[in-house]
């Protein structure tokens, strides 16, 4: 399984980067970034394709879905060890960001944004009992 990830996520990774950010595969056209982190672990260097939502504004909102499975995605954690990442984001180039978990009222609203522009997620968040954390990624001030 794990393999069969990796070898998924090289795919959009390239296409990604070959495209300007655009990936034809899976429609998912500019809602990705590329999430740049370093294992909380291992300390070794990674790369997670993501779904996002950018305000526009410098942020950009992620969820740990993990596509409706009982546990974190390992991204999650490994952000949430070291949340001074680095993006790959369609028309910005390579940006560096902190990771914040939302909470309360400012977690519900952003997952609202985020289910409205992606539907899908309902469906995972229906698979699992457990809360997909919301994470905001934002340029430092």
């Amino acid at each position: 399984m794990a393999d069969t990830v990796q070898s998924w996520n090289e795919k959009i990774i390239e296409e990604f980067r070959a495209n300007g950010g655009e990936v034809s595969t899976a429609n998912f056209g500019l809602s990705l970034i590329l999430l740049h982190h370093t294992g909380a672990r291992t300390g070794e260097k990674r790369i997670n394709p993501l779904r996002s939502l950018f305000d526009g504004e410098g942020t950009w909102l992620v969820v740990a879905s993990a596509q409706g499975a009982d546990s974190h995605p390992h991204w999650y954690h490994n952000v949430m060890a070291h949340p001074e990442v680095c993006i790959e984001a369609p028309g910005r180039g390579t940006v560096s960001v902190r990771a914040e978990v939302l909470a309360g009222t400012e977690r519900d609203k952003a997952w609202a944004a985020f289910t409205a522009a992606y539907p899908m997620f309902l469906q995972y968040q229906q698979e699992t009992t457990r809360i997909f954390p919301v994470i905001v990624l934002r340029r430092p001030e």
